[in-house]
């Protein structure tokens, strides 16, 4: 599919500020991530990877046959076993001249939980990362599932692992999660001021979150979501398998359990919300469909370094 002409969105005057969007401009954005999806889609089948859309693609997927009109990215779930396995593959089979897997490592930071894959050939540059020298194309969020232990005492442990993790990968004082979240933040990691003592932290958290084996749970769970999500379990039942279905004229796979899993994680998934509510969730500084980030290097991000 082919997305036509440049867009040119508004640029706020307020420093790292966002960008206002047209009901067109979106639409073309939306085309943009569809792409990218379909690519994934035919990447994961010729190398027997399972995943699901998810969130507001899951909620689209099954309310609208697309995207929900208003949301502008493409979510998926994978279980963690594929998730890790993505990342080995990704590097030796993918068009990594077109799309990049982007995770974060010791030399790597991208304020992101969970692995992208990042169109090389676009622009989209998000506000919270604008100050980083990293691949801002547009992006495909994947997220991996984990098995949720049945043990009371051992989902407190994993849970406590999994806000560790959260705090030292995305280095950020977690914001609306409340005040004890944000102030353990704050202190968390001003007591660990050194990058690569952070990254030695939440490898160990990520190693001690994740270790619960699928099969020896009754139940799964999304770790790399933030606060808000991370105590969420769902029936493992709910995605034994995928189920394939009309999305924008392509067919995409969503977990068997959907409704479950909607009704866990938004509650009344199929009533719209409040019109004011109806807005694109992603702060972003620029977007331009049409050329690469690179060229964009000290001007919406990085602002003052050069090329």
């Amino acid at each position: 599919m082919q997305i036509e002409g440049e867009i040119n969105f508004t640029k706020m005057e307020n420093g790292y500020g966002k960008f206002e969007i047209s009901p067109e401009e979106l639409r073309q954005l939306q085309l943009k991530s569809l792409e990218m999806a379909v690519y994934f889609r035919d990447f994961c089948k010729q190398n027997g990877l399972k995943f699901f859309l998810c969130g507001g693609c899951c909620i689209g997927a099954v309310r609208n046959k697309g995207f929900v009109p208003w949301d502008d990215d493409v979510d998926v779930f994978m279980p963690r076993g594929d998730y890790e396995k993505l990342g080995e593959l990704w590097g030796q089979r993918a068009d990594t001249s077109k799309y990049s897997y982007c995770r974060a490592d010791e030399a790597h930071h991208y304020r992101n939980l969970f692995a992208t894959i990042n169109d090389n050939n676009t622009t989209f540059v998000k506000t919270h990362q604008a100050d980083l020298d990293i691949n801002h194309g547009v992006a495909l969020d994947i997220l991996p599932l984990d098995g949720c232990p049945n043990s009371r005492a051992a989902r407190g442990i994993q849970v406590f692992w999994a806000l560790i993790y959260s705090i030292f990968c995305a280095q950020m004082v977690p914001v609306n999660h409340g005040r004890i979240v944000n102030f353990c933040g704050k202190v968390l990691l001003g007591l660990v001021p050194s990058r690569k003592l952070r990254y030695k932290i939440w490898r160990f958290a990520e190693r001690q979150m994740s270790k619960h084996k699928v099969s020896d749970c009754d139940n799964v769970t999304e770790l790399c979501s933030g606060p808000r999500y991370m105590r969420n379990k769902y029936p493992k039942s709910a995605f034994s398998e995928a189920l394939d279905v009309d999305f924008e004229g392509e067919k995409m796979p969503i977990p068997t359990g959907y409704d479950e899993y909607l009704r866990m994680a938004f509650g009344d998934y199929m009533r719209l919300p409040p019109e004011e509510k109806q807005v694109p969730h992603h702060d972003a500084v620029f977007c331009d469909l049409s050329n690469g980030y690179a060229r964009y290097k000290g001007e919406y991000y990085c602002k003052g370094e050069r090329k």
